[in-house]
């Protein structure tokens, strides 16, 4: 199993999916984050039903709520560096699996379905680089063993996280741009078609996209030059 999926890293396309999970990811703790942080409410106040009325209960902790809010950005930061991607997905791994457990007990079903795709996805993400956290499991007995290696050490990476973590960067400039324009945290609901920060959002999902024709252009620069 450890075999297979060793060779599953040293895959180009599988680097890809796991440098875009963290982008989107890091992205979903944007708004939350930022919202606890100012300390505006995360639903209504006049909604009603258990999963409302636990985050009044949370909204008037003040203090803790905005402290949450802290630690959500920073999750985000670390995971869009790419570079601390994986100290990201592990701090992100007891907040979403949090909110999954508080979403399935309160029967928000359809945020609990996407909770749960966030945490399958943040397993993904912590599985990726096994190695940097695995000692932690390691019995004292075996702790005098060298680590194993990994992958991208070994073989270099497939992916040019500089690029990647450029992209980053830009998905949360673009994103505070569409805060500024709103005058606040935005959030698109439907076709926002009459408000300027709506059309900040296709910039945003068209990043990946242009970090990925940047990294192909590289790549083929390279052998080029490489070439006698």
């Amino acid at each position: 199993m450890r075999a297979w999926f060793d060779r599953l890293r040293r895959e180009r396309w599988a680097s890809l999916v796991i440098v875009n999970l963290r982008l989107l990811l890091g992205f979903a703790f944007l708004p939350a984050g930022l919202k606890k942080v100012l300390g505006q409410r995360f639903t209504e106040a006049d909604n009603a039903g258990p999963f409302h009325e636990f985050l009044h209960a949370f909204y008037a902790t003040g203090v803790f709520y905005r402290f949450v809010g802290a630690l959500q950005l920073a999750v985000a930061l670390l995971l869009m560096t790419q570079t601390f991607g994986t100290l990201g997905a592990l701090l992100a791994l007891p907040i979403f699996t949090a909110i999954t457990v508080l979403c399935w007990s309160t029967g928000a079903v359809f945020t609990a379905v996407m909770t749960t795709l966030m945490l399958l996805a943040t397993l993904l993400v912590c599985a990726w680089e096994y190695e940097r956290w695995m000692g932690v499991l390691v019995s004292a007995k075996g702790q005098g063993e060298a680590a194993p290696r990994s992958v991208s050490e070994s073989r270099g990476a497939p992916v040019d996280l500089g690029i990647w973590r450029a992209c980053g960067v830009a998905v949360l400039l673009l994103y505070l741009t569409s805060c500024a324009l709103a005058g606040g945290i935005y959030r698109p609901r439907g076709l926002d078609l009459g408000r300027p920060e709506f059309y900040v959002f296709p910039l945003i999902t068209c990043m990946p996209l242009l970090a990925w024709a940047w990294e192909r252009r590289r790549l083929r620069q390279r052998a080029n030059n490489g070439k006698p």
